[in-house]
């Protein structure tokens, strides 16, 4: 990580550049270094990137959930005092972006998700059963990506003492849980952001099918796919992600 982490109010965040706000929002076992490429080329190219960590384990558990979050990021952009925001989205963080959008559709110019929740994933707070077996638990990590390589032993590390921990493992399966129950099937045809969908062709946590059918239920979508490529997109391919989506925006005039 080479941002500096802020801390102000109850909110810790990273945020470098200056221009139309993009506001980034990990997934459930993503640290905000998973977007090191992204905050580092788009805040060099007149947006003001800003990275907000999520309060996925602080929460008291009856609040651990999709709408809960989304309630966090609305009093986050408030404290900001931003009318309008782009809204980056992975995984769990694309389903919060989603559904904040939802929510607030005036006050988002545009959503990219990549790997995004909200329809369906496989692998969220499932099979941790034998969580106490590193190498099983070294596999589930490098299952996320088409390279197994990119899942580090710090990566590995950070899954294992995630999954070990009573607490935030229950709140994972509740997250899960609130990830079905906040299916957005039925609202996607309401929403009338601009979305761009970037999403990686072997993902096996969201399968390739998922982003076929936000693409055909969002209304004013763009789906952009990524070859030999997880479920973490900009980690994996960093200068593909970033370029796909920074063609979007200029041809969106965003």
């Amino acid at each position: 990580m080479t941002h500096r982490l802020k801390k102000e109010k109850n909110y810790s965040y990273i945020e470098a550049g200056e221009g139309t706000p993009i506001i980034v929002l990990h997934g459930l076992m993503g640290g905000l270094s998973n977007f090191d490429s992204v905050i580092k080329h788009f805040s060099q190219t007149g947006y003001k990137v800003i990275i907000p960590e999520l309060p996925i384990y602080t929460k008291p558990l009856l609040k651990t959930n999709v709408k809960s979050f989304a309630g966090f990021l609305n009093e986050f952009i408030e404290f900001k005092g931003y009318n309008e925001v782009i809204l980056l989205g992975n995984s769990l963080g694309g389903h919060i972006g989603l559904y904040y959008t939802k929510l607030y559709p005036t006050k988002v110019k545009a959503l990219i998700i990549t790997g995004s929740s909200g329809l369906y994933e496989s692998a969220m707070g499932s099979g941790y059963t034998k969580r106490s077996d590193y190498e099983v638990i070294k596999k589930k990590a490098q299952d996320v990506f088409y390279d197994p390589e990119v899942a580090t032993k710090d990566i590995v590390d950070e899954v294992y003492a995630t999954v070990n921990d009573r607490n935030k493992l229950i709140k994972t399966l509740a997250i899960a849980k609130s990830a079905i129950r906040h299916n957005m099937a039925k609202d996607l045809p309401k929403m009338q952001t601009p979305t761009c969908i970037i999403w990686g062709k072997n993902d096996t946590v969201t399968p390739p099918e998922v982003a076929v059918e936000f693409n055909e239920l969002l209304p004013n979508s763009e789906l952009f796919w990524i070859d030999k490529c997880g479920h973490a997109a900009m980690m994996e391919h960093p200068e593909e992600f970033n370029k796909i989506l920074e063609a979007w925006l200029n041809n969106k005039s965003l």
